[in-house]
């Protein structure tokens, strides 16, 4: 999967489960900080990446993800690692 679809991906189910605007979320923004994703969000989140992925995550890595951009990476190197 092309990273530029990752990071789209990424951005829609963030915005879906935070309930914000696209547009409002950047690579940079940090999860909890800028986005406002308490603990229950976080796993909520990482539920909706695995549901949006097709993948069985390692919850506790996937919590280790903090901003948007790293989550891009995180994706983009479980789907396309050689």
């Amino acid at each position: 999967m092309k990273r530029d679809e990752i990071a789209q991906r990424v951005i829609d189910v963030t915005a879906r489960e935070l309930e914000l605007n696209k547009d409002q979320i950047k690579h940079e923004n940090h999860f909890a900080f800028d986005l406002g994703a308490d603990s229950l969000k976080s796993i909520e989140l990482v539920a909706a990446f695995e549901e949006e992925f097709d993948l069985d995550l390692n919850e506790e890595e996937a919590l280790k993800v903090q901003t948007v951009g790293g989550a891009i990476d995180f994706f983009d190197n479980i789907l396309n690692k050689d």
